[in-house]
């Protein structure tokens, strides 16, 4: 089975959802997503596996967001995504992929990812 998780190491709810991935046998492809940003067309990806548009994947409270001049529409997925791509910071945290079965989640709560892991 292989899970990657979108990570970043200084949220505790991403360290957590690491840590409960690994503590039930899974050992993820670690993306540090601040680091090495997804594509437009990972995030898009990502969207349809999580079964939400692309702004529902935003951290709306985020500075960076909030005081974006150049913002696309939120309804505009393509657009959007090409703009998160540039602006990593706003992506929500962690997202945790099984690849196999084509499955995502957010951990928020960090327990959300145990749902990839039952076979």
């Amino acid at each position: 089975m292989t899970i990657t998780i979108y990570h970043n190491p200084r949220c505790s709810k991403s360290r957590k959802t690491l840590e409960i991935l690994r503590e039930n046998g899974a050992e993820p492809v670690i993306v540090e997503y601040l680091k090495n940003p997804p594509t437009a067309a990972s995030i898009v990806h990502l969207s349809r596996l999580l079964g939400v548009s692309v702004a529902e994947l935003l951290r709306q409270h985020e500075t960076e967001f909030r005081d974006a001049k150049d913002l696309p529409p939120l309804d505009d997925d393509s657009a959007l995504a090409a703009w998160v791509e540039d602006h990593p910071k706003v992506l929500q945290r962690p997202i945790v992929v099984n690849e196999e079965t084509r499955q995502a989640v957010i951990g928020r709560p960090p327990e959300n990812a145990l749902q990839l892991l039952q076979r």
